[in-house]
């Protein structure tokens, strides 16, 4: 809204309202049409998603995330529905699938509704750093954007991304446990 009203005072204070309107049109253009194909990309995705679960896959990874999932949630890890919900998120974000990932974030946190106050506070907010620092093996919305912008190898950037992910990730799980920490901390002086 802001960068708008500026726009548009810039362009009435040069007099030339028309760059600014050609401007916002051609904005608008080619916000649809990213919005449109990376829908694409999601659909695919989030369609995978699915068989994999359907098929068993996801429980194959819950498995194998079982131990991390378990450190990283230990307030929850007594409850099979926020477990399964985590795991779901998690993949879904190890898929690189972004934004198609929300809905399941969305149903991982109302699940977590069921825990006690002091654990639901936990589990969201280490939900919320999972999520946007997300750790990335396929990166598949970038790799859609950089095809898009006529990039010869759109995966050539994953070692990268896996490795900013993961310190990212790490950074944020221990500011988690060192704000819970104190927290807690707090709560046995009083």
């Amino acid at each position: 809204m802001i960068l708008s009203l500026s726009a548009l005072l810039c362009g009435f204070l040069k007099g030339d309202m028309t760059a600014v309107s050609v401007a916002s049109l051609e904005g608008c253009n080619k916000a649809v049409e990213l919005v449109i194909y990376l829908s694409g990309s999601m659909c695919l995705w989030g369609g995978l998603m699915k068989i994999c679960e359907k098929a068993g896959i996801t429980a194959v990874i819950a498995r194998m995330l079982s131990p991390v999932t378990r450190l990283l949630f230990r307030d929850a890890a007594h409850c099979p529905d926020v477990m399964n919900a985590v795991t779901m998120n998690l993949t879904a974000n190890l898929l690189g699938l972004g934004n198609a990932a929300t809905p399941s974030g969305i149903a991982t946190v109302k699940a977590m509704q069921k825990l006690p106050p002091a654990a639901r506070k936990k589990c969201i907010s280490m939900l919320v750093v999972l999520n946007t620092a997300s750790i990335q093996l396929i990166p598949s919305t970038i790799a859609a954007m950089r095809l898009e912008h006529g990039a010869v190898s759109p995966f050539d950037v994953t070692p990268a991304i896996i490795f900013s992910s993961l310190i990212s990730v790490t950074a944020g799980c221990l500011m988690v446990y060192a704000l819970n920490l104190r927290k807690d901390e707090r709560h046995e002086f009083r």
